[in-house]
């Protein structure tokens, strides 16, 4: 328990620092691109972070758990054809993408090179998946602790260089701006590809036998494909959504710039502020799930009880008095970005969102752990199905417009957030109020 800590703790201390940095980079954004160029830069993302997750293939959530239940001696051998599995993702999603990428119309409004930066994304993402996911099972939390600090901040300071000494036209500002994001994950690719390579040397003369190439594959895609199947879901979900937003403002009646505007401001702003604590909601994750696989593995279901307690009073220990502060600070908080926003309101309504967020960002980690990837992606799609309908309808509403659309988003993660939670006490044997059956009937 004492290590489940101490790497919560690394992790969270790095990420905040992080996450600190990534609302600089935002604010940085807001005043250099503009209300209309973040809302464009805001929906470019999720559809390159769609293409992330595919060429990661979830490998990172794969080889931590791999890792965690395997004896050490086998690690060099998995690893060895883990690289190989990442080298055949690496080639399969370059030629899918070169062959499709000219043909999607989401990257015409953008610069030409944006697609090329695709391209150079899509082996960096591949290969970093492979060390990142040995250093997660590896309990080695401190070097992904600084690895997620080092992309912050060296986007940060890379942005902040090129704006302050160059001054370019929007199409251009945003191709920079995208540029930046990619060379930040290539000093982070360097970073842990320097780090994987120097510890396989060091462990070379310890003891190591070979594993079946086939195994290896098996056991890992048996848990990245239908992880991949939700992150792709998620993703998938994530690029649609600011143009359903935008479509039902539209239909709500207002203009194609300003549904696009209002969508920046709730993206860029609102989200950049009241996701900023979930740093420590996926500190927790990136620990939990070598840490709930070993111990299901074993079949402590004692340990997985106590742990899903302790996450849970953690979770809502540091949820609920930010959320108090996004509800109660949100003008000077919105005001980092833009003055007099109607942002302030969506921070507001959005207080929900973010605590539930909060909640079942650990509890993906614990399903994950348990092997209920398939419950984990059955639960999204119901949520989020139910979601976009309201989403729809309610932000079609003259009356309701951006309100309605966030009134369908609190529904939605309320409700994903119940089944993860149900799912989990049920699977451990626990009672919906965290209290063990068997300890009560004594």
């Amino acid at each position: 328990m004492k290590l489940f800590y101490r790497g919560v703790i690394l992790l969270a201390i790095a990420a905040f620092f992080g996450e600190s940095l990534e609302l600089i980079i935002n604010i940085v954004l807001a005043r250099e691109l503009g209300e209309q160029g973040l809302g464009l830069y805001m929906s470019i993302l999720p559809t390159i972070m769609l293409i992330a997750v595919l060429a990661s293939m979830e490998l990172p959530i794969s080889i931590s758990k791999f890792v965690a239940e395997k004896d050490k001696r086998f690690h060099r051998s998995m690893l060895l054809h883990a690289i190989g599995l990442a080298t055949l993702i690496t080639v399969f999603f370059l030629v899918i993408s070169i062959i499709l990428l000219p043909f999607i119309p989401v990257f015409d409004q953008y610069h030409q090179y944006v697609r090329i930066l695709v391209y150079i994304l899509i082996p960096i993402i591949s290969f970093s998946a492979v060390f990142r996911g040995y250093f997660m099972g590896s309990q080695q939390m401190g070097k992904i602790a600084f690895s997620n600090f080092l992309r912050r901040a060296f986007q940060l300071l890379l942005l902040v260089f090129v704006y302050q000494f160059f001054q370019f036209e929007q199409e251009v500002a945003l191709l920079i701006a995208l540029c930046t994001l990619i060379a930040s994950e290539f000093v982070v690719f360097a970073f842990m590809a320097t780090s994987f390579f120097i510890q396989l040397r060091s462990e070379r003369n310890h003891p190591s036998s070979p594993i079946d190439g086939a195994t290896v594959r098996r056991g890992l895609l048996n848990v990245s494909l239908p992880m991949t199947g939700v992150r792709i879901f998620h993703s998938v979900t994530f690029a649609v959504k600011p143009f359903l937003i935008k479509a039902a403002l539209m239909n709500a009646g207002l203009t194609e710039a300003t549904a696009m505007a209002q969508f920046g401001k709730l993206a860029g702003v609102a989200f950049s502020i009241g996701f900023f604590p979930a740093f420590i909601a996926y500190s927790l994750l990136i620990v939990l799930i070598p840490t709930v696989a070993e111990a299901y593995s074993k079949s402590d279901y004692h340990k997985l009880q106590q742990l899903l307690v302790k996450v849970m009073k953690i979770t809502l220990g540091y949820g609920i008095p930010s959320v108090l502060i996004f509800y109660f600070f949100a003008e000077p908080l919105t005001g980092l970005f833009f003055k007099n926003s109607p942002a302030i309101i969506y921070l507001q309504l959005l207080v929900p969102y973010f605590l539930f967020h909060f909640l079942v960002i650990p509890l993906q980690a614990y399903l994950i752990g348990l092997g209920l990837v398939k419950d984990a992606l059955l639960h999204a799609v119901w949520s989020t199905l139910i979601s976009f309908l309201m989403m729809y309808f309610l932000g079609s509403m003259a009356s309701l417009q951006m309100h309605g659309i966030i009134i369908g988003m609190n529904t939605g993660v309320v409700l994903l957030t119940l089944m993860h939670y149900v799912t989990v006490c049920h699977k451990i044997g626990i009672s919906l109020t965290l209290r063990n059956p068997a300890f009560n009937r004594l």
